[in-house]
């Protein structure tokens, strides 16, 4: 089953499990036409230095390329029933991290919930808030 994520979200952090340095505010862009999802991320730190990360996937589990700030990201997105799941692995300071980044979507479709199973980030949840009326 194929959910439509298209929208500008932002994170309800009170509603979210943050593991590393908590941000100030998060805010994503998703254009989805399947198969293809673009991401683009800002975080904005408690010092309100923004960091901007864009993503680019493919639902049908091929593996993708992408570049996070310096980092070379290596990602595979597929359907797991509603959920997309998005596996990545990238290499920093000598060490290979692995991502699993569960996405699924409120019945209202109001609801993003992002959560990191089974990897590096574990019981990590952020939660996204539809912004209506967003470009």
């Amino acid at each position: 089953m194929n959910l439509d994520f298209s929208g500008v979200w932002k994170a309800n952090l009170e509603k979210s499990n943050i593991l590393d340095a908590r941000p100030r505010a998060m805010t994503v862009k998703i254009a989805y036409s399947d198969p293809a999802l673009l991401v683009e991320m800002v975080i904005t730190q408690m010092n309100e230095i923004e960091d901007c990360l864009a993503f680019r996937g493919l639902t049908t589990g091929e593996e993708v390329t992408n570049l996070v700030g310096t980092l070379q990201v290596r990602s595979r997105s597929r359907w797991v029933g509603t959920e997309l799941l998005i596996e990545s692995w990238m290499n920093f300071g000598g060490r290979e991290g692995h991502f699993r980044d569960y996405w699924s979507l409120s019945p209202d479709g109001g609801t993003l919930r992002m959560e990191h199973r089974d990897d590096d980030l574990a019981g990590q949840i952020t939660v996204l808030e539809r912004v209506i009326g967003a470009i």
